[in-house]
C-alpha cells in the first residue's frame, strides 16, 4: 500500500518537534520536584551555628537562645556560685565522667564550661526532654541551678544532676567556641572553623 499525498519531511518535523516540546516540558516539571529535596533554608538555618553576645548577660542572669530547635542556658555565674558548684557533693556524676553525658572536651569537669563565669547547657532535661526552669539561689533551698517541673530532677549551675532526681545523666553541654571576650559561637568547636 502506498502512503499517496503523505509529507515524510512533515511527519519527522512535527515528530521531532513534538518530542522535543515533551522534553522542554518534562524538564520544567523535573527541576522543580528535585529542588524540593533539598532542605529548606529555614531548615538549613536551624542546624546552623548561633552567634551570641555575652554582654546580654548580667551576673546571675540566665538568657535562651534557640540552637537547632533546642533552648540553650546561658548562665552567668558569680564568685560565690563558683565556689558553690566546687563544694556540692551531692551529685550523680559530679565531674562529667559517664560517656552517656553529652559535652565537649577540654571542658572544665565542675564548672562544665571554657571560662568559669559563663555556662552554656541545652535547656533540655535528659530524663524525659522537658524544660527545666532556672532557679535562683535565692529561690531553693538547694543553691540553686535548674529544675524539671514534669519529673523533679534537680540540677545545679553546671547542669550536674542531683542524686535523688529521675534523671540520670548531666544536661548536655553544646560545642561551642569564644569569637572574642563578649561573643560565643554555639555550635562550633575550639578549633573548628566557624
Amino acid at each position: 500500500m502506498v502512503d499517496e499525498g503523505v509529507d515524510l519531511e512533515k511527519r519527522r518535523f512535527l515528530t521531532w518537534a513534538t518530542a522535543g516540546v515533551g522534553a522542554v516540558g518534562a524538564g520544567f516539571i523535573a527541576v522543580p520536584f528535585l529542588g524540593s529535596w533539598n532542605p529548606s533554608e529555614k531548615a538549613k538555618a536551624a542546624g546552623a551555628p548561633v552567634e551570641f553576645d555575652l554582654d546580654k548577660v548580667e551576673v546571675g542572669q540566665m538568657v535562651k537562645v534557640k540552637w537547632q530547635g533546642k533552648p540553650v542556658f546561658v548562665v552567668r555565674r558569680d564568685a560565690k556560685t563558683l565556689a558553690a558548684l566546687k563544694s556540692t557533693s551531692d551529685l550523680k556524676d559530679a565531674e562529667s565522667l559517664d560517656s552517656g553525658t553529652k559535652q565537649p572536651a577540654g571542658l572544665d569537669p565542675v564548672t562544665r564550661s571554657l571560662k568559669p563565669e559563663i555556662a552554656v547547657i541545652v535547656g533540655i532535661c535528659t530524663h524525659l526532654g522537658c524544660v527545666p526552669q532556672h532557679k535562683k539561689e535565692t529561690e531553693v533551698s538547694w543553691g540553686g541551678g535548674f529544675f524539671c517541673p514534669c519529673h523533679g530532677s534537680k540540677f545545679d549551675l553546671a547542669g550536674r544532676v542531683f542524686n535523688g532526681s529521675p534523671a540520670s545523666l548531666n544536661l548536655e553541654v553544646p560545642k561551642y567556641k569564644y569569637l572574642t571576650d563578649s561573643r560565643i559561637i554555639i555550635g562550633v568547636a575550639e578549633g573548628e572553623a566557624s
